[in-house]
């Protein structure tokens, strides 16, 4: 005997039970048989969902719960099936980044904002001394007044220069040793290597005798205790890809360039006259006044590029893939044709107690093909098309038609109550691909209404 515990246990099993009316009792004759359907189980996949439903059976009777779903009859559909999935997204300018001084005084000037920056302009000032935007990825970090510093913040300034049409001389190729001189009064460097006679020792002079410095200037190498100067031995550094060498042409270069932005043309450049981005900035606010302490948060600045930012479910993300087409839906219904380009996962809250690091959130950057069909928005809400397999001519049924089996796998149910199992394939726009022995074109099934 079943009674409603035990029909609240079995959940989610979809099963039916028919009992033929036994002969010896009274009833037989009003009652012939009488069903039980103990659940539907529902199913919910990527395409869409399914639901359940209940009816109890006792004594002829059956009725269904209030909030239960309806069940109706569909026919299994040969049709094209596409993984392509809409999501909402946000369209306007990336790479947000807070500019705050790196140096000590008074904000004097700031560019306004939705202004471009751009090589070799001014950003702010403070103390009416230029801040100038350099292109690279590793920003300055320390003062610049050592012949011979060797280092890719060197680099960046060489390299910058150089596009800015001044001369900077030859630069030392990597495997090249150089020694670095005193700030002040001491020969320039000497470049050693390969091909460039014997590495100068770090405590006495070159055995080859003179030798010309990077920027072709004649020099010698120094030894601090012949000279009978109590300073130390000056140090010595190998050139490495990447790396660039503060020769005596470079200082020569800062020194013009310095006198050509209004700064102090001394030759030494300090952190705080660049700031170095990885291309042209877009002034997307200013947060300081002319006056104001320039230890503070001065401004913010994203790309001149904009793009198109989709936050995605952890459930969804393995279905997009790094330059996977995506067809965007712009506020006035227009399209216009991207592709994805970073998938980034970002960690929010701190670590527990558990390890835990708290919610994962994961966005997805897709770039527009044409950056002028966006030109006259700065940023909107939008709708995001990715673009999936494809397949055509396959069987196919509403997801709520499929149920769970006890054994795994799924099932149909045919309009006359037998069930059918089938193999799933793909889903997509609340249809499922199904495939299976005794599986047409055709045949009703049961599903959710």
């Amino acid at each position: 005997m079943i009674n409603e515990r035990d029909v609240a246990d079995t959940m989610p099993l979809r099963v039916t039970v028919q009992e033929e009316a036994d002969p010896r009792t009274p009833t037989a004759g009003r009652r012939k048989k009488k069903a039980l359907y103990l659940a539907v189980v529902a199913v919910l996949l990527a395409g869409g969902t399914g639901a359940g439903l209940l009816w109890a059976g006792r004594g002829g009777s059956a009725s269904a719960p209030e909030a239960g779903p309806k069940v109706k009859q569909i026919a299994v559909v040969k049709t094209d099936l596409s993984g392509s999935r809409e999501m909402q997204g946000t369209l306007g300018y990336d790479s947000a980044r807070t500019i705050r001084s790196a140096g000590e005084g008074r904000v004097t000037w700031l560019a306004n904002r939705g202004a471009t920056v751009k090589r070799g302009q001014e950003l702010y000032r403070v103390d009416e001394r230029p801040a100038v935007v350099f292109y690279g990825s590793t920003p300055l970090y320390r003062r610049l007044d050592t012949p011979g510093t060797v280092g890719r913040d060197i680099r960046v300034v060489a390299d910058n220069l150089k596009a800015l049409g001044y001369g900077i001389g030859t630069q030392p190729a990597p495997g090249t040793v150089v020694r670095q001189e005193a700030p002040a009064g001491a020969p320039a460097p000497v470049p050693t290597g390969p091909g460039q006679g014997e590495t100068t020792p770090p405590g006495g002079p070159s055995s080859a005798g003179p030798s010309s410095a990077p920027d072709g200037k004649a020099g010698k190498s120094t030894d601090a205790s012949q000279e009978g100067a109590a300073s130390p031995s000056p140090t010595q550094s190998t050139v490495r890809e990447g790396d660039g060498v503060l020769t005596r042409s470079l200082m020569s270069a800062i020194e013009r360039w310095q006198k050509a932005v209004g700064i102090d043309p001394t030759g030494i450049l300090d952190f705080s006259d660049v700031v170095v981005t990885k291309s042209a900035v877009r002034i997307s606010d200013v947060l300081a006044q002319p006056g104001d302490d320039a230890s503070r948060d001065l401004m913010t600045v994203t790309s001149t590029t904009k793009s198109v930012t989709v936050p995605v479910e952890s459930l969804d993300i393995g279905s997009i893939k790094s330059g996977q087409k995506v067809t965007v839906v712009l506020p006035d219904q227009s399209t216009a044709a991207g592709r994805v380009d970073a998938i980034s996962t970002i960690v929010q809250g701190e670590q527990d107690e558990s390890g835990s690091t708290g919610q994962t959130k994961t966005n997805v950057t897709v770039l527009l093909d044409d950056p002028k069909a966006v030109k006259s928005i700065d940023s909107a809400p939008v709708q995001a098309q990715f673009q999936g397999e494809s397949k055509k001519g396959v069987l196919a049924v509403p997801v709520g038609a499929l149920l769970a089996l006890r054994e795994g796998g799924y099932a149909v149910r045919l309009s006359g109550g037998r069930l059918v199992p089938v193999d799933t394939g793909m889903f997509a726009g609340g249809l499922v691909e199904i495939s299976g022995q005794g599986v047409s074109e055709g045949m009703k099934v049961e599903t959710t209404a």
